[in-house]
């Protein structure tokens, strides 16, 4: 007899996601790079709220990596315009609907004006309680590793520490997340199969799950599709098969 599936309610409780494909979505359509962004704009609306609907408790979107900056000034220099409206523009929708916003990544490279409103947005949104909606941003995962062990090599120096002291727990505690539980599901459109230096240390354990839609096509219904994928999936984290079962 075949194993059942697992309940389809099972919610994971942080989906990160690597939102791929606005810049092949534009070209498809002989427009520039900046209406891709701005189409996937909508993706992010539709998955934030599917998100809260379904109870989710975290969701980190991939906005912009350490490596982006490698892109033309010119689509760079858009891109962040475009950051700043949304800032601006969709922070009284996500206060309203009881959803927190939270930037991580190195913000220092950004200009004053764009880190004042990030400032300016997670004040508002700060009492959010529904989703707490996390946006990577001048962010990488070996970036936050490094900045993670400067922090705990700076306590030893200081004698707040002791080597023996840095356990996998301690060291989790200095990432950019390190208030929250690692993601449970890892989520990338585009059709590219790789996590390209997004969360390297908190994904140890998540499923992945990959969509050839490119992401201004991501909406509602891929979302649901995405949850219904992981609610059959078996996390093992190690263990056998007949241990999970007995749980």
């Amino acid at each position: 007899m075949s194993k059942a599936a697992p309940a389809t309610d099972r919610i994971p409780q942080h989906i990160a996601i690597i939102m791929d494909g606005n810049n092949r979505w534009a070209k498809q359509r002989l427009l520039p790079s900046i209406a891709g962004h701005r189409a996937g704009m909508e993706s992010v609306r539709a998955v934030v709220k599917s998100c809260a609907e379904a109870g989710v408790g975290v969701l980190t979107l991939f906005a912009f990596s350490s490596e982006n900056w490698q892109r033309p000034p010119s689509e760079v220099k858009a891109l962040m315009g475009l950051f700043l409206s949304a800032l601006h523009r969709e922070v009284d929708k996500l206060e309203e609907n009881d959803i927190r916003l939270r930037i991580i990544g190195e913000r220092s490279r950004f200009s004053q004006k764009l880190q004042d409103e990030m400032q300016r947005a997670e004040a508002k949104c700060a009492s959010g309680q529904r989703l707490l909606l996390q946006i990577a941003a001048n962010y990488g995962g070996q970036w936050d590793i490094t900045q993670a062990a400067q922090r705990l090599a700076q306590q030893v120096k200081e004698g707040r520490l002791q080597v023996a002291d840095i356990t996998p727990a301690r060291f989790q505690q200095q990432l950019a997340t390190g208030d929250l539980a690692p993601p449970d599901l890892c989520i990338r459109t585009g059709g590219e199969r790789r996590i390209s230096n997004f969360l390297l240390w908190q994904m140890a354990y998540a499923e992945l799950y990959f969509s050839d839609l490119l992401w201004p096509d991501f909406g509602k219904q891929a979302m649901q599709q995405a949850l219904a994928c992981y609610a059959r999936r078996e996390r093992r984290f190690g263990r056998t098969s007949e241990q999970v079962a007995n749980l």
